[in-house]
């Protein structure tokens, strides 16, 4: 059971729903300590004066808001808590909106909430009318002397309280040089569009996070252990350095590209997109082969690959390192 990081109430109206907050979520990611390569020690954090460069104590240390350039106020725990105690204590539901209103971009850290002190009555009530108005609250709470916006939603028989990043912390894409959403402005065809939108009716399924993996993360522990059984744990091998895969920077016929991509689909809409591949061909004048490349290979592999996965195994998603 994960660890209770705050304790307070839902507020609304004249309800009042007592809660714990628990985290949603946990960590997975490869860790690494830095260490001493002389002696394998591992190398310690220490807090330290900028000014002096000598060490300071946790007793000594605390909170200062710099209201000018090297000029501080300083601020306790319990003077941060007493400048606005309601809010610290409270998920102070603001408004009620439409879940799909809120954009995913908005979405930070998931927290669980659980009833207290005999509150599974009145919980059960928020939950259910939440899941029948089909919609989200959208509350303000103060977690970690730090006040955030947050969505109260519900989620099978618990309730989420997701925090969301504040209007100007989302930056707005209009910045970015984009092209058209008029499709014809932005040079896409009918066909093109039709046969995209073949594709990933191909490769659509069903959501379940389980089928996916930190293949990094995987591929790091192996190694781990191969060092270990091999007894070479303090020792840095060398590897051989892969090469670089050769990447063509010729731009292929998008439509040709998706053709190649649909020809190979297994799926439900494989058939059909086999069909329109064969129909285009028919009605277009023949052209010389292009040569495969890099590219193509790629987007034509992915769509192997996925289709297989379907009759074998579940896929595994890559993720960043």
């Amino acid at each position: 059971m994960s660890h209770m990081i705050w304790k307070g109430a839902i507020s609304f109206g004249l309800v009042h729903v007592p809660v714990q907050l628990y985290p949603a979520t946990q960590s997975e990611k490869v860790g690494f300590n830095l260490l001493d390569k002389r002696s394998i020690d591992p190398i310690g954090y220490r807090q330290i004066n900028k000014r002096t460069g000598k060490e300071v104590t946790r007793d000594n240390i605390v909170r200062g808001f710099e209201y000018e350039k090297d000029k501080y106020v300083v601020l306790s725990d319990d003077e941060i808590r007493s400048a606005n105690p309601e809010s610290t204590q409270t998920v102070d539901i603001l408004a009620f909106v439409e879940a799909p209103e809120i954009s995913f971009l908005y979405l930070d850290t998931p927290y669980f909430l659980a009833p207290d002190r005999k509150g599974e009555k009145v919980y059960a009530l928020l939950r259910e009318a939440l899941k029948a108005s089909g919609k989200i609250g959208v509350a303000s709470v103060v977690l970690h002397n730090k006040q955030h916006l947050a969505a109260l939603i519900p989620v099978g028989s618990v309730l989420a309280l997701n925090t969301l990043r504040w209007a100007d912390e989302v930056r707005d894409y209009n910045e970015l040089k984009l092209p058209s959403e008029d499709p014809k402005k932005a040079g896409v065809t009918a066909r093109e569009l039709d046969m995209a939108k073949k594709l990933i009716d191909d490769m659509s399924d069903g959501w379940d996070p389980s089928a996916y993996h930190d293949t990094f993360r995987d591929d790091i522990m192996t190694l781990v252990d191969r060092k270990i059984r091999a007894g070479k744990t303090e020792e840095i091998t060398d590897v051989e350095t892969p090469r670089d895969s050769r990447q063509s920077a010729e731009i292929l016929d998008l439509s040709d590209l998706l053709k190649r991509s649909l020809g190979r689909g297994k799926g439900k809409a494989g058939g059909r997109a086999q069909a329109a591949q064969d129909d285009d061909e028919a009605e277009e004048p023949a052209t010389p082969r292009r040569r495969k490349t890099a590219t193509t290979k790629r987007v034509s592999g992915a769509s192997a690959r996925t289709a297989a996965s379907r009759k074998e195994a579940p896929a595994r998603k890559r993720s960043a390192a």
